[in-house]
């Protein structure tokens, strides 16, 4: 009897012990589950600050992007290549702000833009003046890169001017670089019967090309509010005033210009 007992006690105890293990297994899993959500919570809260930030980034306006079309009486357009990507040119074509636009046409002598066939039928289809440009490499034969230019830039598609590119020497001492490009600037006159404009950056031209273009009408760019005004103080037809422009229709930056002073859209109009 007495062995009965102890060994009833002992099964008690027993469950006891059982009971115990198991409450604190429940307990150290729910405790597990709740620093699983704080965690999960957690992420999800960055998560969503994070969603929020984004957002709000968005909204928040470029500084450097002031919309001068908005603000003043003159001529503005646009210079467009391949690196905005696929564009809403019905958009584009209803902003009455802008008057014109450059396409990228070719660079050197074999490059052609991936976007100009696309963007200069759309641009024409929706109104606005059609102008392309070449971008101009100092140390490629001088002949290759008209023939790839005038591939693409055909007189019957053209509503301005064919425009260069100007922005670097290649490497060229300054003398060097000017032969080259002086060669270049005369076979596009001979093959269009007409003066290109030039576009280059304020600095560039005062390094490189100060006294040196006469007879060209230039379009300048310069990233402040104040107009660009060139060493030599010759006459600017056209600012590129911005390289970080907005315009709904176009998810990135683009590069907006305007006439300077009296200058006006015939000034560069294609002569057929």
């Amino acid at each position: 009897m007495k062995k009965l007992s102890i060994f009833l006690v002992f099964c008690f105890l027993l469950m006891l012990v059982g009971d115990a293990f198991a409450l604190g297994s429940r307990h150290s899993k729910r405790r597990s589950r709740h620093k699983t959500s704080r965690v999960v919570k957690k992420r999800h809260a960055r998560s969503r600050k994070a969603a929020r930030f984004r957002l709000v980034s968005r909204e928040v306006p470029d500084t450097c992007s002031v919309l001068c079309e908005d603000t003043c009486s003159h001529i503005h357009g646009i210079d467009m290549s391949h690196y905005q990507g696929n564009v809403f040119w019905e958009t584009i074509g209803d902003n009455t702000s802008m008057a014109y636009v450059y396409l990228k046409a070719t660079e050197g002598g074999d490059r052609v833009d991936q976007k100009f066939e696309q963007n200069i039928v759309m641009a024409h289809i929706h109104g606005l003046k059609v102008g392309s440009y070449h971008f101009y490499r100092a140390k490629t034969e001088q002949r290759k890169q008209l023939e790839n230019f005038v591939s693409q830039c055909i007189p019957e598609e053209q509503d301005l001017i064919p425009m260069i590119d100007i922005e670097t020497t290649s490497g060229l001492p300054t003398d060097e670089f000017c032969d080259s490009l002086f060669t270049f600037l005369d076979l596009v006159e001979e093959a269009y019967h007409q003066k290109p404009l030039l576009y280059t950056f304020r600095n560039f031209y005062n390094r490189h090309l100060l006294g040196k273009l006469d007879g060209y009408k230039l379009m300048i760019a310069m990233y402040t509010p104040e107009e660009p005004v060139l060493a030599d103080e010759r006459d600017i037809t056209m600012w590129q005033y911005t390289g970080k422009g907005r315009l709904t229709g176009v998810s990135g930056f683009v590069d907006k210009s305007r006439f300077m002073g009296n200058h006006s859209l015939r000034e560069i109009r294609f002569i057929h």
